[in-house]
């Protein structure tokens, strides 16, 4: 092997355990935003739910146009519902029709 491939290699390596490591550090800290929260996941699914009249399916704490919040899925009858809780307050800030699931690819899920 020529040896001018040889640090093309070690650099994507090393560029590939970095970015590695950034996506953990990421993901841990997107887990630990919920601290900030001052109503609890519990509540904001009742939130939801008592908005909505159904069953909540899943629940998300992640940022909606800039701010934090509490998102949602209700199910009632045939229909989702997402809805959108404030993390502070607990108060439902919105509630829309969901549109069919997808996967991360963009594709429908199975």
């Amino acid at each position: 092997m020529n040896r001018k491939v040889y640090p093309f290699i070690l650099a994507t390596l090393a560029a590939t355990v970095i970015s590695g490591a950034y996506a953990a550090e990421s993901a841990e800290n997107d887990a630990l935003a919920v601290t900030g929260a001052k109503i609890s996941l519990t509540q904001a699914v009742a939130a939801a739910e008592q908005q909505i009249g159904g069953k909540a399916s899943k629940v998300e704490y992640e940022r909606h146009k800039g701010q934090p919040v509490f998102d949602v899925e209700v199910v009632k009858g045939k229909s989702v519902m997402d809805v959108k809780v404030d993390p502070t307050s607990g108060q439902v800030l919105s509630a829309v029709e969901d549109k069919p699931d997808r996967d991360d690819d963009g594709d429908e899920a199975d």
